[in-house]
């Protein structure tokens, strides 16, 4: 079966208020979901740390869904900065940034099943938007 993971991050004020959003794909279904806030970052480093929980999650499903993934794992971004930063395409000059890519990287190195990481306009990422703003949403509070 194919496995696609869509990931978005957004922050209002950038830097702002920051939430992720991750929708995990598994032949068409969805198979897992996060919405969560994150604290204050930019956009950039929202994007990034929604990369990061997505490589972490694979990582931790990796045995079982290796078993059944037909060909590479696709991450499906929004972000075209962060997926030619990851894909080593675009130089990082920003330090925070730089950090957050070598986290992708060494989570990256630690995932057995093929991956690709590739860009997708925001309007095909609707799933994961939306569970960032769900989160950033219950932040708003009074």
């Amino acid at each position: 079966m194919s496995i696609v993971i869509h990931t978005d991050g957004g922050s209002r004020g950038n830097p702002g208020k920051a939430a992720i959003g991750v929708v995990v794909f598994e032949g068409g279904e969805v198979v897992y979901e996060l919405s969560s806030y994150i604290g204050i970052a930019t956009n950039n480093e929202a994007e990034y740390q929604a990369l990061i929980a997505a490589l972490e999650w694979l990582r931790a499903n990796q045995e079982k869904l290796g078993e059944r993934a037909a060909g590479p794992v696709v991450f499906k971004l929004d972000s075209k900065l962060v997926v030619e930063q990851v894909n080593k395409r675009w130089k990082i000059k920003e330090a925070r940034l730089r950090n957050l890519a070598e986290k992708c990287w060494a989570l990256l190195a630690t995932i057995t099943i093929p991956t690709k990481i590739t860009h997708v306009l925001r309007s095909r990422n609707a799933d994961a938007d939306a569970l960032a703003n769900q989160a950033l949403d219950a932040q708003a509070g009074p």
